[in-house]
């Protein structure tokens, strides 16, 4: 059983007002001081974001537990210093966001300019264990068409500077500034991959491999595949269902990869345009069909996703809880349809916030 571990950023907000707060040093040392163990928090480029990492797991009801551990313990934290967490993707109202301390930072404002400044977004990034870097590379190449109907699932960031942007998922139009995101070509091979990294890396308009912000990519820490498309979802159980399809999405590509079948040549272009479509409207209006990379309606597409890896979740014993899952998100829909709900029914975006940092604390 492969094991998957997911991160998630959390945005620190005054549940009064709803504004973003500048805090995470704060929040961080309270958390530090209150963990038993080791503390699975981290500081994220700006101070009003937060950011944990589960431990990798093979059971999707451990994994839910751990997350929603995780979201309670921030949420305690933040309370200590007069703040909250919601998992929200952006921040529904105004906000000045703040660049953390450091020099990893600082190099990263002066370099990027504007493009740093107004990185205030929250992602949800899942990694699963893969054997090799061989096999990595493999699945990398076979799950790139799917990756688009996993951001329009977990679509969370309808709101920007206090406007509605139209779009479902505005954290991914906002982190498609960077250089390196986005979907890539096929690699073909371990060395084909890390050929690809030295050569952006000998431009030099990138610090590090850590900037390599593909929208899945091998990860540096760990033998995993490292899945980063998603908002960070606003019901937990969302987020368990996004890990869910990657492992399944993971395994998948990988057995079509020992079988000898090819990844499908869609173009990177191509690419592109299923992403802007699936975070324009999320799952609110038609996605890109990954065979055809045709629009359908984004029940039918999300439909054929489960489909596609129906096998890999009837053995991991995942495939009822994920097809509940989907039916669950198809009724309810995503974050942002929630977030929108919410302004239709109280007219106040600082109400959108109190109400999901309220849902994120559990």
């Amino acid at each position: 059983m492969r094991t998957v571990g997911v991160e998630e950023e959390l945005l620190l907000v005054d549940e009064a007002s709803g504004e973003s707060r500048s805090l995470s040093t704060v929040v961080l040392a309270l958390a530090e001081r209150r963990a038993e163990g080791d503390c699975a928090f981290e500081a994220e480029l700006h101070r009003q974001q937060l950011e944990f990492a589960t431990e990798p797991r093979s059971s999707m009801s451990e994994l839910r537990e751990e997350i929603l551990g995780w979201r309670a313990e921030a949420a305690a934290s933040a309370a200590e210093a007069g703040a909250a967490v919601a998992a929200l993707a952006t921040s529904p109202l105004p906000v000045r966001p703040t660049i953390g301390t450091g020099e990893r930072y600082r190099w990263l404002a002066d370099r990027f300019g504007l493009t740093t400044q107004e990185q205030l977004t929250c992602g949800c990034h899942v990694h699963v264990s893969v054997e090799s870097d061989e096999e990595g590379v493999a699945v990398l190449d076979r799950i790139r068409p799917w990756l688009s109907v996993l951001l329009a699932l977990s679509a969370n960031s309808p709101y920007w500077q206090g406007r509605d942007t139209c779009y479902g998922s505005y954290r991914s139009r906002v982190w498609g500034r960077w250089p390196s995101s986005g979907p890539v070509e096929i690699f073909g091979s371990a060395q084909g991959y890390h050929d690809q990294v030295r050569a952006l890396l000998d431009t030099e308009v990138l610090r590090d491999a850590g900037m390599i912000y593909f929208d899945a990519r091998l990860s540096q820490r760990y033998p995993t595949v490292e899945v980063r498309v998603a908002d960070v979802c606003l019901d937990a159980a969302d987020t368990v269902l996004i890990a869910t399809l990657v492992r399944a999405l993971v395994e998948t590509a990988a057995r079509a990869w020992r079988a000898g079948d090819p990844p499908d040549p869609v173009a990177v272009s191509t690419l592109r345009m299923a992403g802007w479509r699936a975070g324009r409207s999320g799952l609110e209006d038609r996605l890109l069909h990954p065979p055809t990379m045709r629009p359908r309606p984004a029940a039918e597409v999300v439909r054929a996703l489960l489909t596609h890896v129906r096998d890999a979740l009837e053995d991991s014993g995942d495939l009822a809880t994920a097809e509940e899952g989907t039916r669950a998100l198809l009724t309810r829909g995503t974050g942002a349809r929630v977030q929108r709900d919410l302004l239709d029914r109280t007219g106040s975006l600082r109400e959108v916030v109190s109400e999901c940092a309220a849902r994120t604390r559990g």
